[in-house]
């Protein structure tokens, strides 16, 4: 099986083709992804009307990219993948029309992908890792624990009632003028830094829920940045860098260590815990997952670093699993800006519209 996958539901335009060949490191046959950082540095943020006039630009080159890097030709495809949502609107709208497009004069079928389906499914694409396993998503836009059981069959442990934590490495690394994009920046930063000289607070370590919060760790760091004046040394920024890191870090395991407790009482055979989504390219945070799963007798899993952040891969994974299962869609399918991976998880008190 052969997929073309489409990928714009931010601000990086991709197109990759995947087969399921049975050695992983055989499946990507091709994968470009086109980063728009250039276009949305200046703003120091994504800028929805910028990310889809690029993916208007640079799609349709991508995608012939794509299917003369792997070689193949549209006869030679099975499917037509396209992140459906969630993700902003105007992105998403460009590439299901192409998508939808392409099936159409092609005659191949249609899967649009949600598109945290496939963050949670990447880990499969490069281990076959077998259901159920626990999922810690995190990016710049989500922050949950969820519980993988099974393709389209995801049950939500925990989300974040306000910030994502990529959304928290982000503004804070613009707090302390490391620039954009803030995650990799603050990481580099914090590597010279001492993370014990700021005391910053821990947010819902210790609850008896999974949920998440960081809202009230930014207004600190933001505090904690005012008082070292309009000039701070290199080393103030490093150690600030360094605490707001190891804050983050702190939450993210306090919050996954309870869900492996759920994951373990209610599925005794799961024996994986995955992390995706841009976060997880983090070191550190890679470090201290695995040495709590082996703490609690899992095994630690994670894609590759350039599977982390958004890409057609991922997408294209995504479809073959569903099509393997019969799962199509039709040509009216509508992108949705919001479209939660288990929608009978109960909303978290404080949470946002960000599902």
């Amino acid at each position: 099986m052969m997929i073309l996958g489409i990928e714009t539901s931010c601000d990086e335009t991709a197109a990759a083709v995947v087969t399921d060949a049975a050695d992983p490191a055989l499946r990507i046959r091709a994968n470009p992804v086109l980063s728009q950082l250039a276009e949305h540095r200046p703003y120091g943020g994504v800028v929805p009307e910028i990310a889809a006039r690029a993916h208007l630009d640079h799609l349709d080159r991508l995608i012939r990219e794509a299917m003369a890097e792997a070689g193949i030709g549209f006869p030679d495809l099975d499917g037509i993948a396209f992140s459906g949502g969630p993700g902003l609107i105007g992105g998403l709208l460009v590439g299901a029309t192409m998508g939808k497009a392409l099936a159409l004069v092609h005659g191949l079928p249609i899967i649009a992908v949600n598109h945290l389906e496939a963050h949670a499914l990447t880990v499969r694409l490069g281990h076959d890792t077998p259901f159920p396993y626990l999922l810690l998503l995190v990016s710049g836009g989500h922050c949950q624990l969820l519980c993988v059981e099974g393709v389209g069959r995801y049950r939500r442990y925990g989300t974040t009632i306000d910030d994502a934590a990529g959304e928290c490495f982000d503004k804070c690394a613009k707090l302390l003028g490391l620039g954009y994009p803030g995650g990799p920046a603050l990481e580099r930063a914090a590597e010279g830094g001492d993370p014990s000289r700021f005391d910053l607070p821990r947010p819902m370590k210790g609850r008896p829920s999974c949920d998440f919060s960081f809202s009230g760790l930014k207004t600190a760091v933001r505090r904690a940045a005012l008082a070292l004046g309009e000039a701070p040394a290199s080393q103030d920024i490093a150690d600030l860098a360094a605490a707001t890191e190891a804050a983050i870090g702190d939450s993210l395991i306090d919050r996954t260590a309870r869900a492996i407790d759920r994951f373990r009482a209610e599925h005794p055979e799961g024996r994986h815990l995955v992390v995706a989504g841009g976060v997880a390219a983090n070191r550190r945070l890679r470090q201290r997952l695995s040495t709590l799963a082996m703490e609690r007798g899992l095994e630690f899993v994670a894609p590759a670093l350039a599977l982390c952040t958004d890409n057609a891969a991922m997408v294209a994974w995504a479809g073959i699993e569903r099509l393997r299962l019969g799962f199509t869609d039709s040509i009216d399918f509508a992108p949705r800006p919001r479209w939660p991976l288990d929608p009978t998880a109960p909303r978290a008190i404080g949470a946002g519209v960000k599902a």
